[in-house]
């Protein structure tokens, strides 16, 4: 499985980096990101502790591990700005927290996200509109579709306006705890409740995290 939206205890998580990771392993995890919610003040902080445990358990362990954030509730003028200093300082993964229909996220944190060259994910994007998907295509912004409860009511929106704009999609969990880790059965019944047939459901969790892979510039061994 391959993973790239994930929580530990430095935000709103249950576990310690490392035992996410131990944890993402015995299910059967290859790749995971692990991307804490951050904003101005704690992204620093955030960042230099994920970097640590996640080149020593890639180092020891049979999986790959990417430090990374999620941009959160921030105000959306700050996010391309953000995206950058994040970048700068070490996350190999950016998300920003789309405008989901269950939080009350700033209007145009979609718009601002898709328009940033720093930003690799629009995390579950609520009703994101087919201009904002057609910018997060032009920027290589990939659209989630998500395993979280309520954040997954729009995932069959996301799908069909990310399949009208020729945006890439890559599915995540939003892992918060143990139990929200992704297996592979549950895994397509989301991609499936999502309006794609077995095929497209299979590209989504096989070969859409390799082009994501490959955007990113990581290089899989074998």
């Amino acid at each position: 499985m391959y993973d790239f939206h994930t929580h530990t205890f430095l935000s709103d998580g249950v576990l310690a980096p490392v035992e996410l990771i131990r944890r993402a392993l015995a299910v059967g995890y290859e790749v995971m990101a692990i991307t804490d919610h951050v904003g101005a003040g704690n992204m620093e902080f955030v960042l230099k502790t994920l970097i640590a445990d996640c080149r020593m358990a890639s180092n020891r362990w049979d999986i790959l591990a990417l430090p990374g954030v999620e941009i959160t509730h921030t105000p959306h003028e700050d996010i391309d700005r953000l995206a950058q200093e994040a970048r700068r300082l070490g996350a190999k993964v950016v998300n920003v927290h789309g405008e989901t229909i269950s939080e009350p996220v700033d209007p145009g944190t979609n718009l601002a996200a898709a328009s940033s060259m720093h930003v690799d994910i629009l995390a579950h994007p609520g009703l994101i509109t087919l201009e904002e998907a057609h910018i997060a295509a032009g920027n290589g912004v990939f659209l989630e579709v998500t395993a979280r409860r309520g954040h997954a009511y729009a995932n069959g929106h996301v799908v069909q306006m990310a399949k009208e704009a020729g945006a890439s999609t890559v599915l995540d969990s939003d892992a918060h705890g143990p139990d929200d880790l992704l297996k592979r059965d549950f895994a397509m019944k989301v991609a499936r409740g999502a309006g794609l047939d077995v095929e497209q459901a299979e590209s989504l969790l096989d070969s859409a995290p390799k082009q994501f892979l490959r955007k990113l510039g990581v290089q899989l061994e074998g």
